[in-house]
């Protein structure tokens, strides 16, 4: 994909208004300050320029443009940053792929007719196993009409059979792997499904997008179900299994129900009840909720009643909230999953389905049963538990109606149980999004070695007449390329004063130097030359005493495992790096 993608997402998007949702950002000057989200800091030392659309955080040394920004928020790769960012900015990611030329890849078009024809293939296979029928429709009860309805198939147990039929068709092996349909095992291209009962994933419009396969005979070494990587069509943290077949119902209904698995979904159609679908996995997710709630705000979950079933209804709570869902939980009488409950008794799931209680005071009964609330330790850990849930909701009314509601439970006064939500002040500032990535600790900690090296070049490069302290810095003490290739610069350019274009050797690292600017900015713009000459020598001698630290701290480890002769260079690196360290700090 060309930077022409990036460039565009970036010309649409704010900075500002992106990181506001993970930060409360305040005006200062031209840029925007706010407390940095990756370590506990009380005093504002994150800034964002949105003149330069870059950030940067002062207590941890990072930063960057927006996309590096959502990478380390959301712990995500380049790709699906700019694919997120691309959503945000409304832009269309598929036309620079055609634009460049090279499409990557195979069409969409192409992928859904494989994956068409997969399912065909898969559904002609299970007539034809006596097991495979045996089990869909003696051990799970599956009419004739729902086996068709839910296009359920088999995957015969050897190696390639799907591949050189779809090859037979005419489909390229490209597109074949494309679509996830078939694996690599030990150097050969083979059929991803074997010996399983097929499931296709179809989306709202019933176009087949991947499949869910479970084991027909148990192995211990195999996993019961397996599903379609994700490809260019098939995205779990998208998909509502059996939408397509039950938008209608679930329109009438006005309301949908989200079971586990996709097996409970395809029972409950088969006895009359369609307003049901599935996610894969119980980890909801903003898209499947916003999807569902365009047929119905009402969704009614029927998740197992163990620990992941509580932690996912938990979770779920401030999504919907954000979503405009009205989320409710569905209590399916102990020991029985829906599946089981469906065959046995039809009536009594429609009756389970039709009396949903609330999330939230599921939530709050759910805690109420099973900890002590006469006892101090219960209240405790009552109050820890549910308390962030109230603070997920986004309703005023409705969190002051819960606030009460636990005040009363707890026998405390409504301030208390206000403050241990949102500490003393009681501000209604906006939920911001959490960020997911705690900060790394590493084993080499360079979190300050880099810190004091941008604050130090940012004052070589942006004040010509302190480059004369650049004796003793060499490119190689420096971490990561762009600070090295600064140094580079500097050293070939004394005399750079950013007017002269010779600057082409900056391109490659334009936003690193936009931050160590902005640093310059915030920190020295105002100081009187004499001042920064002090400070210059200052930091040089520190990033020195740090460097010499942080290397003598490598070598340590090195002479565990050293040679003799590796020793003897080892010792003699010390040697230099007291040398170096005497020179710094005169």
């Amino acid at each position: 994909m060309g930077m022409d993608a990036v460039t565009e997402v970036k010309a649409r998007i704010n900075i500002e208004d992106v990181i506001g949702e993970y930060v409360h950002l305040k005006r200062a000057g031209k840029n925007y300050k706010g407390l940095s989200p990756f370590s506990n800091e009380k005093t504002p030392s994150f800034v964002v320029s949105p003149e330069k659309q870059i950030w940067h955080d002062f207590s941890s040394g990072r930063g960057g443009d927006i996309f590096t920004f959502i990478q380390e928020v959301e712990g995500l790769d380049f790709k699906a940053t700019l694919e997120l960012l691309a959503r945000k900015a409304g832009v269309d990611l598929e036309q620079f792929e055609t634009k460049s030329g090279k499409s990557r890849g195979p069409s969409k078009d192409v992928l859904y007719d494989a994956l068409e024809a997969a399912a065909k293939f898969y559904q002609a296979q299970l007539p034809a196993n006596a097991t495979a029928f045996d089990y869909v429709v003696k051990k799970r009860g599956f009419t004739k009409k729902t086996v068709i309805d839910f296009r359920i198939g088999y995957s015969p147990d050897h190696g390639g059979v799907l591949l050189s039929y779809l090859k037979n068709k005419g489909f390229d092996e490209k597109v074949i792997q494309a679509a996830g349909l078939t694996s690599v095992r030990s150097g050969r291209l083979q059929d991803m499904f074997r010996g399983r009962i097929m499931i296709p994933l179809q989306d709202q419009f019933g176009k087949v997008v991947g499949f869910t396969a479970r084991i027909l005979v148990d192995r211990p070494d195999a996993p019961k179900y397996i599903n379609t990587p994700s490809t260019a069509l098939y995205d779990k943290s998208r998909h509502v299994y059996g939408l397509h077949l039950a938008k209608k119902a679930i329109q009438k209904e006005k309301f949908s129900v989200l079971a586990e698995g996709n097996l409970d979904v395809i029972s409950s159609h088969q006895a009359g009840v369609n307003n049901v679908v599935a996610t894969a996995g119980t980890a909801l997710t903003q898209m499947q909720l916003k999807l569902l709630g365009r047929f119905s705000p009402d969704v009614r979950l029927a998740f197992d009643e163990d620990r992941a079933g509580i932690a996912a209804t938990e979770r779920a709570i401030p999504i919907a909230a954000a979503c405009g869902v009205q989320l409710s939980v569905v209590t399916i009488p102990s020991g029985k999953d829906p599946d089981e409950l469906v065959r046995s008794d039809p009536e009594a799931w429609k009756r389970v389905i039709a009396k949903a209680d609330y999330a939230v005071d599921w939530i709050i009964a759910t805690y109420q049963k099973n900890l002590d609330l006469s006892d101090v330790l219960g209240k405790k850990q009552f109050a820890a538990a549910v308390l962030p849930v109230i603070k997920g909701l986004t309703d005023k009314i409705e969190q002051d109606h819960y606030v009460t509601k636990v005040t009363g439970l707890l026998g405390s006064d409504p301030e208390s149980v206000r403050s241990q939500m949102f500490g003393s002040n009681n501000s209604a500032e906006k939920r911001l999004k959490q960020v997911k990535l705690a900060p790394v600790a590493t084993e080499r900690d360079v979190a300050d070695l880099n810190k004091t090296a941008d604050r130090l070049l940012s004052l070589i490069f942006s004040l010509k007449s302190l480059r004369g302290s650049m004796v003793d810095l060499m490119p190689e003490m420096f971490e990561g390329e762009a600070r090295q290739r600064l140094v580079e610069f500097l050293l070939n350019n004394p005399d750079f004063d950013g007017s002269h274009k010779d600057a082409k050797d900056l391109k490659e690292i334009v936003e690193y130097v936009k931050i160590i600017t902005l640093q310059f900015e915030e920190l020295y713009a105002d100081v009187d030359q004499l001042e920064l000459q002090l400070e210059v020598l200052r930091l040089k001698s520190r990033y020195t005493e740090l460097y010499v630290k942080d290397q003598k701290k490598q070598i340590v480890e090195q002479l565990q495992s050293a040679s003799d002769s590796e020793i003897q260079t080892l010792l003699t690196r010390v040697k230099a790096l007291d040398q170096l360290l005497s020179r710094g700090v005169e």
